[in-house]
């Protein structure tokens, strides 16, 4: 059984001319995957991370906050970066723009569901035009040395499935590596996502690598994604949101090794290195703000955690996010809350 297990495990993992290390993936998060997250998650060493999806005009344009969203530090790498954009002849000057500032992977996103993202054909947008994203990818592919990869939805909706169509398109195109997340646009992020389609497209797949995304939220799920689907990595979407060791947790499983036990203490301190982390980067202001959207996942699955939401979601300054962090003390809980609920604002939490 270790063994069967072991075999889904890949360090390290070779994407294109690069080697990661390892085959657990961190999405983009829209609104969610910053600076702070980022720095939170790399210390448990994911396979690859990515900053939030930037669009490909606003690089082009070299705006300015375009550009904030992808710093980054060397404690990141491996790291990719997200485009969004629907026009192939920028994507080859935008893509390169990434490669310049130092990333290490380039992924196009074709899985964004929000109206203000497909409105003019980008994100999910894509899935209505599947030549259209295979003339991207090649475009990006000439101008770039680096891996390239794509996100999908399994389809525009249930009538329109054609998440294999575009791994073969992906493939022919010269993507290294597509990522197949298994909801369709119309189902946004609800209901479950169907791995059916996503072993659809392995069994099309010849020498593109095949990334499975969708409900992996522990490390149980992860093992039943590789196992059920026949996927070369899994890509943790809103999973990571309150426990950036996830990689950790899923590796442990996949080579055998007993869980770590992650106490309401455990929680309540990385909830603080996150607060430090966020400190370090924002201003005050932002950073009473950033805390209350973060500040409920790491006690989602805590009993009574209601009302730890309701006082930092009001709290105004600094000190006060500091205290409501430290002397927030509860007993250990024996159920879970239900799971975060994430705004269509946060593009790719699409888990």
């Amino acid at each position: 059984m270790i063994m069967n297990k072991k075999k889904y495990l890949t360090t390290p993992f070779q994407l294109g001319n690069i080697e990661l290390p390892n085959n657990i993936f961190y999405a983009p998060l829209a609104g969610c995957s910053d600076f702070p997250f980022r720095k939170m998650s790399s210390s448990y060493r994911p396979g690859l991370i990515f900053c939030e999806m930037v669009k490909m005009d606003a690089l082009i344009r070299h705006d300015r906050g375009t550009f904030h969203i992808l710093d980054y530090d060397r404690s990141m790498h491996p790291i990719g970066g997200q485009l969004c954009g629907s026009n192939p002849k920028i994507a080859g000057d935008a893509a390169r723009i990434l490669q310049d500032l130092g990333f290490d992977t380039i992924d196009l996103n074709c899985g964004c569901p929000v109206d203000k993202i497909t409105k003019d054909g980008s994100g999910s947008g894509l899935l209505k035009n599947p030549q259209l994203i295979g003339e991207l990818i090649c475009n990006i592919k000439a101008a770039v040395k680096i891996p390239v990869t794509v996100k999908i939805r399994a389809g525009w909706d249930e009538k329109s499935i054609n998440a294999p169509e575009i791994t073969k398109i992906a493939e022919a195109a010269g993507a290294d590596a597509i990522c197949i997340h298994g909801r369709t646009r119309m189902q946004a992020y609800k209901g479950p996502a169907n791995w059916d389609y996503i072993k659809a497209c392995v069994e099309v797949a010849k020498s593109i690598k095949v990334i499975g995304n969708g409900d992996i939220f522990d490390a149980d799920s992860a093992l039943r994604m590789f196992e059920y689907t026949g996927c070369d990595a899994v890509l943790v979407s809103r999973g990571t949101l309150g426990q950036p060791w996830i990689v950790e947790d899923i590796i442990r499983l996949l080579s055998g090794e007993p869980p770590i036990e992650r106490s309401f203490e455990h929680n309540r301190q990385a909830l603080y290195n996150h607060f430090l982390h966020t400190i370090g980067y924002q201003t005050p202001k932002k950073v009473a703000i950033d805390m209350r959207r973060v500040g409920c996942w790491y006690f989602k699955k805590c009993a009574a955690s209601r009302s730890f939401r309701e006082k930092i979601s009001k709290a105004e300054n600094l000190e006060i996010v500091k205290n409501l962090i430290l002397d927030f003390h509860i007993p250990e809980a024996t159920e879970a809350s239900p799971e975060v609920e994430v705004s269509d604002e946060c593009a790719e939490c699409n888990g």
